[in-house]
């Protein structure tokens, strides 16, 4: 899957705007362009290439004993 960049955007903001978390996704997108590394700011319209299956991120909970 390609992803798009918009003016002024970062891989971070990229990667929040997609799928709505940045966690393990920064490292694969950098595993599948390097370049993106040395690049603060992506172009207007620079391609991201990312898998079209993503790790499914483990939600923790934190639960709250109101009784022992």
């Amino acid at each position: 899957m390609k992803l798009i960049a918009h003016q002024d955007d970062t891989l971070d903001s990229v990667l929040y705007r997609q799928y709505g978390r940045t966690a393990e996704l920064v490292e694969i997108a950098l595993k599948l362009n390097p370049q993106l590394a040395h690049q603060p700011i992506l172009n207007l319209g620079q391609e991201i290439e990312m898998p079209d299956t993503l790790p499914t991120q483990q939600a923790i909970k934190a639960t709250i004993q109101l009784w022992n």
